[in-house]
């Protein structure tokens, strides 16, 4: 069962990076620049297309972390796709919005690959033929029909957020960012959560923190276990370490303090941000662009953007990680490593 879930985890951690990233790099960057090079509006269209296509990539990531064959592995690509919610058909158009529901896509992906490993060599010629059918039907249809109770979970997250942003700033801001600090490193997107709430304003802006302690910490954290380009990612998805968060919770309490003491200073100063901003944190400069977008370029938004975004973070993670590590040894570096040969 560990090996099971590590591999579904796995999975999932290695499509959002490979869908989510390319937009996160260049997305709020190409915004600013594309009302003087419209040219680079495809660049952006072409990246958002990318993030819909999260689904069917998560699922033929799972395939390949239980070692399927090529039909298996495409099977349950198509399956975790009709289950995410990620489409809608309005007569006989199909249209793609989001990134559909992570937790809903990964549970697919799951059915998916017990579905198949069950049917097996049982189809022998026909495999080519009715596997990816069957798997669409069975377990990708079982996705739809469980999609509406796990959308309701996740608003129930939603609403745990919202009670939090009735609180007074400086404690709303701690515990939202504490909250999405956890939420960014586990299989629930930080983006739906915050768009279906339309979390804005400080509560934006704090979650915004919160993303950016556990991103720029867990950067901070694997670069020892892992190669520079892998460390420099986890800035953009800390999703990256959800099997390792999942197998062992304390790698991320390191983060989780310093969100702590980010989002309390995000309440206190104000930082804002919107429903659409709210998951992304230091990923392609969202969180900190959106800021100095809301209130306007000056010497002072400037340098709380840059103390709250990048100094800070850097500065208390690199505090915290060494005390849990030599002071505590409640974590060591090899707890941070990834392996996605």
């Amino acid at each position: 069962m560990k090996n099971f879930i590590n591999n579904v985890l796995t999975g999932m951690s290695m499509g959002i990076v490979v869908c989510l990233i390319p937009n996160a790099l260049v997305g709020e960057i190409l915004k600013l620049i594309i009302p003087y090079v419209p040219q680079l509006q495809i660049v952006l269209d072409t990246s958002i297309v990318a993030m819909s296509l999260l689904p069917a990539v998560i699922g033929v990531m799972t395939g390949i972390c239980f070692k399927l064959t090529p039909i298996q592995t495409c099977s349950v690509g198509l399956a975790s796709f009709i289950g995410s919610g990620v489409y809608t058909m309005q007569e006989g158009t199909l249209t793609l919005a989001g990134i559909g529901v992570v937790i809903n896509i990964g549970l697919t992906a799951a059915l998916a690959v017990l579905f198949v490993q069950f049917l097996g060599n049982h189809l022998k010629d026909f495999t080519l033929i009715a596997m990816p059918a069957l798997t669409m039907f069975v377990p990708g249809l079982v996705g739809v029909a469980i999609l509406p109770y796990v959308k309701s979970a996740s608003g129930w997250v939603g609403e745990v957020i919202m009670y939090a942003t009735s609180l007074q700033p400086v404690l709303m801001g701690s515990i939202i960012a504490m909250i999405f600090a956890v939420l960014i490193i586990s299989p629930i997107s930080t983006i739906g959560v915050a768009t279906v709430i339309m979390l804005s304003g400080i509560g934006a802006g704090t979650a915004n923190l919160g993303v950016c302690a556990s991103g720029v910490g867990m950067c901070i954290a694997s670069y020892r276990a892992n190669n520079f380009g892998t460390a420099i990612a986890h800035v953009v998805s800390a999703k990256i370490q959800m099997r390792n968060f999942f197998m062992k919770p304390t790698i991320a309490f390191p983060m989780i303090i310093t969100a702590a003491i980010l989002g309390a200073l995000g309440g206190y100063f104000e930082i804002i941000g919107t429903p659409y901003s709210a998951g992304f944190g230091l990923g392609g400069f969202v969180g900190p662009l959106k800021y100095l977008d809301l209130v306007g370029w000056n010497m002072t938004s400037i340098t709380l953007s840059i103390t709250l975004f990048i100094a800070l973070p850097i500065i208390l993670n690199l505090i915290l990680l060494k005390l849990f590590e030599r002071k505590f040894k409640w974590i060591k570096s090899s707890d941070y490593a990834v392996n996605y040969e």
